[in-house]
């Protein structure tokens, strides 16, 4: 294990044998961190946090701190960062508000410079969240979405597994799987070329193309929209435009 001598570790702390501390880093409180796990200089981890295998933790990191919530009132809670994630520089990761709950970032997550993911959300496998994004509280990102630079993400909000937030997008509602929003919560697309990045076929694509139709751009009420593409998946058919008709 290399530990830099200007590094301040807790007693508490757990560290693996293969753990790399640089210069002035501080692991205050009960941190367990895992194997081949790298954090750089100037990184502060604290409180009840985990910190799984093969992640890089860069400089200025803030990782486990308190949640910026007047609820909380210094109970024990916790943060669970996966195996393989990337928390570039500046980024802050705080830990769950109430007693015993989590603020959680799946495996092979990466975060950007300055990116901040508040208490209690729920950031699964592969979602990266890019420079100075901000998520705020109890936020839910299925995986492999991409919130880019500089978005807003409203407290409560669940963004769907491969959506894309574009650039300076402020959302305040959900934003259902594989679409795209910009602006003001607005999805104007679904998301092709991230659907062929992970490998949907043709079909798979189409099939999202007519269900983006039918909830976004049919002009009914969405709630109706909704219980049509429903009624289309439960009764087995595809979501052709005959279909949906």
């Amino acid at each position: 294990m290399a530990i830099h001598p200007t590094a301040v570790i807790d007693p508490e702390a757990e560290l693996d044998r293969s753990v790399e501390i640089g210069p002035y880093a501080i692991i205050e409180g009960p941190v367990r961190v895992g194997a081949d796990t790298i954090v750089k200089g100037h990184a502060y981890l604290s409180g009840w946090t985990q910190i799984g295998r093969q992640c890089e933790i860069h400089p200025f990191t803030v990782i486990g701190a308190p949640p910026q919530d007047f609820h909380y009132h210094g109970e024990r809670s916790y943060t669970k960062i996966g195996d393989r994630v990337v928390i570039r520089e500046g980024a802050t990761v705080h830990r769950g508000t109430q007693p015993e709950s989590t603020t959680e970032i799946g495996d092979e997550c990466l975060l950007m410079a300055y990116a901040h993911v508040g208490h209690n959300c729920l950031i699964r496998r592969g979602v990266k969240i890019y420079n100075m994004a901000a998520v705020a509280g109890h936020v839910e990102v299925d995986e492999n979405a991409i919130l880019s630079a500089y978005t807003l993400i409203h407290q409560f909000v669940r963004i769907g597994s491969l959506a894309f937030i574009a650039a300076s997008c402020r959302v305040t509602m959900d934003v259902p799987p594989f679409m795209t929003a910009f602006g003001e919560s607005e999805i104007v697309q679904y998301n092709s070329i991230g659907m062929r990045r992970a490998g949907f076929d043709k079909d798979d694509l189409n099939e999202i193309r007519e269900a983006y139709r039918i909830l976004f751009r049919s002009g009914q009420l969405f709630s109706k929209s909704v219980e049509q593409v429903k009624a289309i998946t439960l009764s087995g058919g595809g979501l052709t435009r005959d279909g949906a008709e």
